[in-house]
């Protein structure tokens, strides 16, 4: 491919999709047999699971719940003996399984949670009952018709013995952890999470540590995508700042493509005669470098490519550009490598703009909005080394290909930042 032979956005993506999918690498639930051969997993707490994407469907070793438990505080009953007045038999405890048996005209008091004991097909809430004696095995009177099955959960009302209950694939939320753990399910297997190399380079890069001279700048991109890509199931691999050497870069992808199992260059990718990127990437491994030119902005030069079943990836090494085109590209990726079918989903919202903006008509352009005064998006000016335009900003707005403007009091839809 001519370097910058433009592809849209959702074109990229699809062609990296499509060879990860061709490697047997992550991919959606079509390809959960060859997910499961390819992707590694491990084992871990459930309790500490949130996040982690599941590698084996989990079946239903009981039902849920295991006994019929009332929904509230009150007297098991048969409903055919409502309304009217009944005898009070006997209290079932929490924690324990009844050991008496409900006929027409019988109640017992339970509690919520507790066992409703055989014979009682309903529960008569405590407030809808007027004893008619303070004994305890004297008589209550409602005036209530109850039918069978109120106020009461079933044994495998919410989870029948043998159901899949969880898929493999899904990543884990608090909801997923908390119904694993009801059946005893104290450690889960999940798909490991990716290591990621974040490769930086330029002569005029220093860490973020060092007190730059003129004409250097501190390295923000890898502790940055760092935090990004730890938020998104990553394990982020520091490999330093390389200085504009074809050796240099040549060293870093190989010890990548042994450590690694996602990498990504910051800087290196656009065109000029420092630039070993796409060199150095195609010399990784089969099929080599699949897009290089994105019509995306910011990051044009954005550069995808799959190398011996590895994704890798050339981004721009501004600090904007850098962290905008990971969110969009290199996030998605991590997800579908651990071969998540919930990934999660940036919050969108509508929003009026408050001011005209421009946008070059042959590139999707994503821009920074701070959300004032309710839902009114002002636009904040940026350029692509100018990350406190993004620091400041509540949320993105895109315009999409052929938009050359977008009027103020349009809508537009405000993709959020965490």
């Amino acid at each position: 491919m001519r370097t910058f032979d433009l592809l849209s956005p959702q074109e990229a993506l699809a062609r990296l999709y499509r060879a990860l999918d061709d490697a047997g690498v992550g991919g959606d639930t079509r390809l959960a047999a060859r997910r499961a051969l390819s992707t590694p997993v491990e084992t871990v707490p459930t309790a500490s699971a949130r996040n982690r994407v599941l590698a084996q469907e989990v079946v239903s070793p009981t039902p849920l719940p295991e006994f019929r438990r009332s929904t509230v505080d009150g007297y098991a009953v048969r409903a055919a003996s409502t309304p009217g007045v009944m005898r009070v038999i006997g209290e079932v405890r929490m924690g324990e399984l009844a050991a008496l048996r409900i006929r027409l005209g019988d109640a017992a008091i339970v509690h919520t949670g507790g066992n409703v004991p055989e014979g009682a097909d309903a529960v008569l809430m405590v407030e809808q009952a007027r004893p008619i004696d303070q004994n305890f095995a004297g008589k209550i009177q409602t005036q209530v018709q109850l039918a069978p099955g109120d106020n009461i959960i079933m044994e495998g009302e919410d989870v029948k013995a043998g159901e899949v209950v969880i898929a493999a694939g899904t990543r884990l939320r608090e909801q997923e952890i908390g119904g694993l753990l009801s059946f005893g399910i104290t450690e889960v297997t999940v798909t490991r999470r990716p290591r990621v190399a974040l490769i930086a380079s330029g002569d005029e890069v220093v860490p973020a540590y060092a007190a730059p001279r003129p004409g250097q700048v501190r390295n923000i991109n890898t502790p940055m995508l760092s935090a990004l890509i730890e938020r998104h199931g990553g394990i982020p691999l520091d490999f330093g700042i390389l200085p504009d050497r074809l050796d240099a870069f040549e060293q870093a992808a190989a010890r990548a493509m042994r450590e690694a199992d996602v990498v990504v260059f910051m800087a290196g990718s656009s065109m000029s005669e420092r630039d070993y990127t796409p060199e150095v990437v195609n010399g990784m491994g089969k099929p080599g470098i699949l897009v290089h030119g994105i019509a995306f902005r910011p990051g044009k030069p954005t550069l995808f490519a799959v190398c011996d079943g590895k994704p890798v990836f050339g981004l721009p090494g501004n600090p904007i550009s850098a962290l905008v085109t990971a969110m969009m590209f290199v996030v998605p990726t991590l997800w579908r490598w651990q071969g998540a079918t919930n990934p999660p989903q940036p919050a969108v919202v509508n929003a009026e703009l408050t001011h005209d903006v421009r946008s070059p008509r042959d590139l999707e352009h994503w821009f920074p909005v701070r959300l004032i005064e309710g839902n009114r998006a002002q636009p904040i000016p940026s350029k692509s080394n100018l990350i406190f335009s993004l620091a400041r900003a509540s949320a993105l707005v895109c315009a999409p290909i052929g938009v050359d403007r977008l009027a103020a009091g349009a809508t537009v839809q405000a993709r959020l930042f965490d």
